[in-house]
């Protein structure tokens, strides 16, 4: 009989690295340990009770058990439009400038399936979300690692870049408020990536996942203040992180309708899009969830506090977090990123993500999560203060 081997992209593919700290999790839990995770950054915190409610009454329409429009209900592209209006003062038009997704990982993962042919270019940032190279990767496509380091304050340097890589590449990632380091891009650099977008013929590919969890009093712009005619900027949203809505897997894509129809054709042949009773929850949270989100994003600058006096009465260094609900923190002296992570699970059952696990830049960090309660954010801090005392 026929082996049955697993195709060479399978092969090739590495571990998911947050599936392997749920992994290890469930192994030191089945032990006994009391486990504190600020690994994975997944909100403890639920969603709003108005977006639940609606759903609940969504959920029970017959009409809502049945296939979904593959490119998002009309009523939700419609809602994105106003939100975007209103959040950026942009008009977007509903019908041909927007696609829901599940999630935005899914959109990220397929936009290069959709852009890139073989052989061609991404320029990905380092440290990154790994979906950005792995799905780059998926197609045959070519990864460039753009670093981002702390002496130009975690933002991409473009005159770093080789010119053969600018003029062989077609979409450059881009990621902020940005995971993991916790950096917002400032006005001067949203002006050198369009520059530098259009004098290469880049698409400018942004994962906006946290736009709203923003510290600063300056709200996070959107690339059409700077791309005003969506001529090759895309940005990709996710309901997730600004309205604890992980678990429902939506998000939605905004551009010009040559990129919207190309994404479009995609998901039609690969999935039947989002329930529409999820949808309508999302409805609900775009159109009313100004006040909700303050409120989450008040307690992760709490959290924050809680996290960067710790790790400045213990002498560890780290980025100032402006943004997301991420502390980027350099390892102790004499530790690279996984000897710190696993010494300090082993020692105190704390879980920190390995800076390494987001790209060889991230070599020497490690990342800190605050999606946790405050009761718990406190008692791990407490156990990493004493065993880094």
């Amino acid at each position: 009989m026929k082996k049955i081997v697993e195709a060479d992209r399978i092969k090739n593919l590495p571990r998911y690295l947050f599936a392997e700290i749920d992994r290890k999790k469930k192994e030191l839990i089945s032990k006994g340990v009391d486990i504190i995770s600020l690994g994975i950054g997944d909100p403890d915190m639920p969603t709003p009770d108005f977006i639940v409610k609606r759903i609940q009454k969504a959920v029970a329409r017959p009409e809502n058990h049945r296939y979904p429009d593959y490119e998002g209900a009309a009523f939700l592209r419609k809602a994105v439009a106003k939100y975007y209006e209103r959040r950026f003062g942009h008009k977007i038009d509903a019908e041909k400038e927007v696609l829901i997704t599940i999630g935005s990982k899914e959109a990220i993962f397929h936009f290069p399936y959709a852009f890139l042919n073989r052989g061609d270019y991404a320029i990905v940032p380092d440290p990154d979300y790994p979906v950005y190279a792995i799905s780059t990767n998926m197609i045959g496509g070519r990864v460039y690692k753009a670093p981002l380091l702390k002496e130009n304050r975690f933002l991409i340097d473009f005159d770093r870049i080789p010119e053969s890589i600018s003029k062989g590449a077609k979409i450059i990632f881009v990621n902020y408020p940005n995971n993991p380091t916790g950096t917002v891009a400032n006005d001067a650099f949203y002006r050198k990536l369009v520059g530098y977008a259009r004098k290469y013929g880049l698409l400018i590919a942004s994962d906006f996942a946290y736009s709203e969890v923003n510290f600063q009093e300056k709200k996070t712009p959107s690339m059409f203040d700077y791309d005003k005619d969506k001529q090759f900027s895309v940005e990709f949203h996710s309901l997730s992180k600004p309205f604890n809505m992980t678990g429902y897997r939506i998000g939605f894509v905004v551009s010009n309708p040559y990129i919207i129809d190309a994404l479009k054709r995609l998901k039609t042949n690969m999935d039947s899009g989002a329930p529409t009773f999820i949808q309508e929850g999302a409805e609900e949270a775009l159109l009313k969830g100004d006040r909700a989100i303050k409120k989450i994003v008040d307690v992760y600058k709490r959290r924050r506090d809680v996290v960067v006096k710790t790790l400045d009465r213990v002498g560890i260094s780290y980025n100032y977090p402006e943004g997301t609900f991420y502390i980027w923190s350099e390892v102790p002296e004499g530790y690279n990123s996984i000897s710190f992570v696993q010494t300090l699970m082993e020692k105190t059952g704390v879980i920190v993500t390995p800076g390494n696990g987001f790209g060889e830049y991230g070599d020497g960090y490690f990342r800190i999560s605050t999606t946790i309660t405050d009761k718990r954010l406190v008692e791990a801090m407490k156990r990493i203060e004493k065993f880094l005392s």
